[in-house]
C-alpha cells in the first residue's frame, strides 16, 4: 500500500504508545511501518534531500504535531508516551486524526497558528494551497522546521545534566562572541559558585570587562527571589552585568525585578535559549540548502 500522509499516522502512533509505557521512537518508525504494511523499498524511501526517510519524516511530524496537541509527552530523550488526553482521543476521537481535529486543543492551536505579523501562516494538506505563493508557503515551512528544532533543542538541553549544561552555557556564550578561548572560559565560569553567582566570563576577548552568570537547568517558573538573590550578588561583586540563563521561564515579577536597576541584567527562558542555539548553530547543524532564484531583468536589458 502507498506510504501514509503524516496526518493518516497520528492514530496509530498514539495506538502504538496506548498501554502508557515509554516507546522508543525507533521502535515506534518500525511498528507504525508495519502496521501499513510497507515494503522494503517503500521503508527505504528518502525525501528529494536523500537525507532521511519518507516514513520516518512522516512519523517524526506526526509525533510533534500530538505531542504540541497534548496528546503525547516525551517523557527522557527519544521517548513517547501517551497522556490522559491521548488515551480520551483514542476512545472517542475520530478514526483518522487530522490537523483540523488538532486545532480544538488550545496549545496546537497556538503553536499552529503562530508566526510573525509578517510570516505567512504553514500550508499543509488539506489547507487551501491558493491563500499563499510558493514564496509564502516555502517561507513558512521554514519558520515551522525551525519552531520545531529549537522545541527538540530545548528538549535535549532539559534532559542533560546539570554538568552539561554549565558547558553549554559556555558554549553559547562563545558562540555569540563572549569569553575569549573556550579554555579560557570555562576556566572562568568555574571561578565562583558562591552566593547566587555560577560563574564569570569576559565580554570581550581582551577581557575589559566582565559577565556575571546564573544558569538554571529548571523545569518550574523562576520567580523574584531568584532574581533579586542574584542581583544582591551581583551588588556585592561590585559587577555591572549578569545574565540569567533559565530551561524554563520567568514570573513577570522576576521580569520587573531585572528592569528596575540600574545593573543591567539579562534574562534568558527556555525558547529563548533554544532560539539563540539555532540561530548560533549550537548543538545543531545545516541539513540541506535550497537556492531559490529569481528573474535577473538586468541581464535583458539591450543597450
Amino acid at each position: 500500500m502507498p506510504i501514509p500522509d503524516f496526518q493518516s499516522v497520528m492514530r496509530p502512533i498514539l495506538a502504538a504508545v496506548a498501554d502508557g509505557v515509554p516507546l522508543a521512537l525507533g521502535e515506534l518508525r518500525e511498528r507504525i511501518a508495519g502496521d501499513f504494511q510497507l515494503t522494503e523499498d517503500e521503508r527505504s524511501e528518502r525525501l528529494p534531500s536523500g537525507k532521511q526517510t519518507v516514513m520516518n519524516n512522516r512519523v517524526g511530524w506526526g509525533r510533534t504535531y500530538l505531542n504540541k496537541a497534548g496528546l503525547l509527552s516525551i517523557p527522557t530523550k527519544g521517548m513517547v508516551q501517551i497522556t490522559e488526553r491521548g488515551r480520551e482521543a483514542l476512545r472517542n476521537g475520530p478514526p483518522r486524526i487530522t490537523v483540523s481535529w488538532l486545532k480544538q486543543f488550545p496549545e496546537f492551536a497556538a503553536f499552529h497558528t503562530s508566526s510573525p505579523a509578517d510570516s505567512p501562516r504553514l500550508i499543509l494538506q488539506g489547507d487551501p494551497v491558493e491563500q499563499a505563493t510558493p514564496d509564502e508557503q516555502l517561507a513558512a515551512a521554514h519558520q515551522a522546521l525551525t519552531q520545531s528544532l529549537a522545541d527538540d533543542l530545548l528538549a535535549q538541553v532539559r534532559a542533560a545534566s546539570p554538568t552539561f549544561f554549565e558547558q553549554l552555557v559556555v558554549d553559547l556564550m562563545i558562540a555569540m562572541g563572549y569569553g575569549g578561548s573556550r579554555k579560557e572560559a570555562g576556566q572562568a565560569t568555574q571561578q565562583t559558585n558562591d552566593d547566587g553567582i555560577d560563574g564569570i566570563i569576559k565580554e570581550d576577548k581582551l577581557g575589559l570587562d566582565v559577565i556575571y552568570l546564573q544558569a538554571k537547568r529548571w523545569t518550574n517558573t523562576v520567580h523574584r527571589p531568584e532574581i533579586d538573590k542574584f542581583i544582591g550578588a551581583l551588588t556585592r561583586q561590585r559587577a555591572r552585568k549578569g545574565v540569567f540563563i533559565t530551561t524554563s521561564d520567568f514570573s513577570d515579577g522576576a521580569r520587573n525585578a531585572a528592569m528596575s536597576l540600574d545593573i543591567k541584567v539579562v534574562l534568558i527562558d527556555g525558547p529563548e535559549l533554544a532560539r539563540l542555539m539555532v540561530e548560533n548553530n549550537l548543538g545543531c547543524s545545516v541539513r540541506q540548502v535550497y537556492e531559490v532564484r529569481q528573474l535577473d531583468s538586468d541581464y535583458f536589458v539591450e543597450y
